[in-house]
Formats: C-alpha cells, sequence, structure tokens
C-alpha cells in the first residue's frame, strides 16, 4: 500500500511537469500568434487554457485525496503543499499566455505588434518559454541548483521590460497610445509567466529542503509571486 500512495506522489510531480510543457508550448504559440497575426493559433491557445485548467482541477483532486486518506508525514505534505501551489503557478501562467492571444485576436486581421518591435517581443517570448521549460526539468530532477539559475533569466526578463519601457517613453515614439498600451500589457504578462516559473523553483527548493526560500518582492515564496495574474485590461 505504502509503495502504491508513493507512486502516486511521484504521479502528481509528473503531471506537474506535463503541465509545464504545455504552459510552454501555449507561450510559444501565443508569441507566434502575436508576431503573424495568426487567427488560429490565438484561438488554440486560448481553447487549451481550458484543458490546462481541467488538469490542474485533476491534480487538485489527487492531492486532497492523498491527504484525507494517506496521513501524510513531513515530507510528503511539503511535496502536497508545494503541488498545490505550483497547480495556481501554471493555471496563472496559462491565462497569461491566454491574454497574449487575444491581443493578437483584438488587433485581427492587422497585426497587433508594429514590425520594428517584433525583437523585443520575440525576446521576451522566448526568455519566458525558456523559463518555464527550466522550472519544467526542475520538477523532473529536484535539482536545487538548477532553481536557483531561473534566477539570472528573470534577470534577463526585467532587462527587456526595462528597455521596451524606455522605447515607449522616447518623445521620438511613433507608434501611438493604442500600440504602447498593448506593448505595456504583453510585457507585464511575459514578466508575470517568468515570476511564475521562478516561484516554482523555489516551492521545489521548498520540497527538497524544508526551507522557504524569499520570493520576488522580499516575500516568502507562495506570497509575492503567486500574485493574481493580470487580465487583457491591466487589471
Amino acid at each position: 500500500m505504502r509503495d502504491t500512495y508513493h507512486e502516486q506522489l511521484d504521479d502528481i510531480l509528473a503531471e506537474l511537469e506535463r503541465m509545464t510543457r504545455t504552459v510552454s508550448t501555449a507561450v510559444r504559440r501565443s508569441t507566434a500568434a502575436l508576431l503573424e497575426a495568426d487567427i488560429r493559433k490565438a484561438e488554440e491557445v486560448i481553447a487549451a487554457d481550458i484543458q490546462l485548467d481541467a488538469a490542474g482541477e485533476g491534480v487538485e483532486e489527487k492531492v486532497f485525496e492523498l491527504m484525507a486518506r494517506q496521513s501524510p508525514v513531513a515530507n510528503e505534505l511539503r511535496m502536497l503543499v508545494a503541488a498545490l501551489r505550483m497547480v495556481a503557478d501554471l493555471e496563472r501562467m496559462g491565462d497569461l499566455a491566454a491574454h497574449v492571444s487575444k491581443i493578437a485576436r483584438m488587433r485581427y486581421p492587422a497585426p497587433a505588434i508594429p514590425t520594428e518591435l517584433h525583437d523585443v517581443i520575440e525576446s521576451m517570448g522566448s526568455v519566458a518559454g525558456k523559463m518555464v521549460d527550466a522550472a519544467g526539468d526542475v520538477i523532473a530532477t529536484r535539482d536545487v541548483e538548477a532553481a536557483g539559475k531561473l534566477e539570472a533569466s528573470d534577470d534577463e526578463m526585467d532587462k527587456l521590460r526595462s528597455n521596451q519601457f524606455r522605447l515607449m517613453m522616447d518623445d521620438a515614439w511613433p507608434h501611438g497610445v493604442e500600440v504602447a498600451v498593448d506593448m505595456a500589457l504583453l510585457s507585464r504578462y511575459y514578466e508575470r509567466i517568468s515570476d511564475h516559473a521562478v516561484a516554482m523553483a523555489r516551492r521545489v527548493v521548498y520540497l527538497v529542503t524544508g526551507e522557504l526560500p524569499v520570493a520576488i518582492g522580499g516575500t516568502a515564496a507562495g506570497s509575492g509571486a503567486g500574485a493574481s495574474a493580470p487580465n487583457p485590461n491591466g487589471n
């Protein structure tokens, strides 16, 4: 019975890893939809978010069932609590990828992003996708050192966002208010995806070590980085 129990714990982590791959695909497809004005890809990402939420609900049900039936000990309880929080991170990242696609859909058939701004959005999408993949790798390996390396990628995302705002605030900005609003929202969405990836890595550190690392914004893991995802209106 105990062996079956531990297999169920491993299955939960494996499902979380699969969810990260789904999110990574959504981030990349939403970026492509945005840059290519591809309505089909945008709709695919929006539809896939519903499936991601369903997968998250399935993980939550498994966690609650194990809590109720197996009386988990300290390290097992850490794993189950961390799993619940990672589900929330993954669902919010999926929401954010869908928000990117909704901007592409809203501006279709016109491209949402002028050609000369493609590089910055492509870079943000690439960094965000790689960070989600890295979070999945950390879940699979429970590598605390690899979890710490995600911080460097988060710094890269922060620099990209700062550069993007400098472009928007320049007096020579030629693209008008509508594009500026879209760019501000998009940079926020990508930044929050990267924040949630870091939060997931920190939850793995908690799972392995039993210690709560300091999260983004100076709070304990599970609070600051787990804030609600902004919606397409920026709220």
